[in-house]
């Protein structure tokens, strides 16, 4: 009888402990909405369906972006569909409750009486991949397809802006970050966390340093889908700091981020299922402070040439 059906962990980890989804994209949605208008690689008010619709005939080069998603992002929805369909259809409650204590963050993985038993499964590596695998696992379909709601625009955007191989290294170590996060608010727990959400949040929140700027994505002028709104200028760290339109994001962001992991409001999912939260918050200021770290655009004053004579 195979395992994994979604709405539900294996019955194993269940019984124990439950299963700590690290998800709660859904107090994003108005958000989502809004930069999704100004281009984010998802349709808006400004698509007019007979231009789309002959720019999608004549294979030009400015298409609209809902036609323009970029590969690795569309490589990173299948693995993460791939790993659920194998959850799904091909492991057992027995398998898969070895997948997860293999690939999920667990943080009692990481307390002093474990690590020196080395009784969990994977061993020293897997102590070290599992700050990166737990992003590829989701808890059931709406997860999943809240995550993927919400890689789609942002990854979009910043895979366009670093290209394939910074963004991927982006994701990681922002998915990284939220492990961290998580781990040290949750010292010992033996429930698994699992999810993309810390990583993605990572990816808005680096998106939020250059997606206000003049000419950026969220131009109410810019027309098409060219990679160039994506690489403006970035505004300062502390620019943004004090940029009122994040700082309201961040208020409303933070705020019912902990509303959904406080239990005060429900997805509908499983009472054994929480919010990691911590996670969500570690995985956006990793993404916002590493910006620079990984972004290619050369600041302006960098570029400019001292006169020589």
């Amino acid at each position: 009888m195979t395992g994994g059906r979604p709405g539900r962990l294996t019955s194993a980890l269940n019984r124990a402990n439950g299963c700590k989804r690290e998800g709660g994209s859904l107090s994003l949605l108005y958000f989502w909405s809004r930069f999704a208008d100004g281009g984010f690689g998802l349709p808006g008010r400004n698509l007019r369906p007979m231009s789309a619709l002959r720019r999608c005939l004549l294979v030009t080069d400015s298409r609209e972006p809902i036609f323009n998603v970029p590969p690795v992002v569309v490589a990173t929805v299948a693995v993460l569909l791939l790993v659920h369909a194998l959850r799904m259809f091909a492991l057992t409650d027995e398998q898969d409750a070895r997948f997860l204590l293999t690939f999920a963050f667990i943080p009692a993985r990481y307390g002093t009486a474990a690590l020196a038993s080395g009784v969990w499964p994977g061993g020293v590596a897997a102590d070290i991949w599992t700050f990166f695998t737990y992003a590829f696992i989701h808890a059931d379909l709406l997860h999943i397809g809240l995550n993927l709601a919400w890689l789609l625009p942002f990854g979009t955007a910043l895979a366009r802006r670093f290209g394939a191989w910074r963004y991927t290294g982006f994701m990681l170590v922002v998915a990284a970050a939220g492990a961290l996060a998580h781990l040290l608010s949750h010292p010992g727990a033996m429930v698994p966390m699992i999810g993309a959400s810390a990583a993605i949040s990572g990816a808005m929140a680096a998106a939020m340093r250059f997606v206000f700027q003049q000419g950026g994505p969220l131009g109410v002028f810019r027309r098409g889908g060219d990679d160039s709104a994506y690489r403006v200028q970035a505004q300062p760290l502390l620019a943004t700091l004090r940029d009122p339109r994040f700082l309201m994001f961040l208020a409303v962001w933070i705020g019912l981020n902990a509303l959904f992991g406080f239990g005060t409001v429900s997805f509908g999912t499983e009472a054994d299922q929480q919010i990691a939260w911590q996670a969500h918050i570690g995985g956006f200021f990793a993404g916002l402070f590493l910006f620079n770290a990984f972004d290619p655009v050369v600041p302006q004053k960098e570029l400019d040439i001292e006169p020589t004579g």
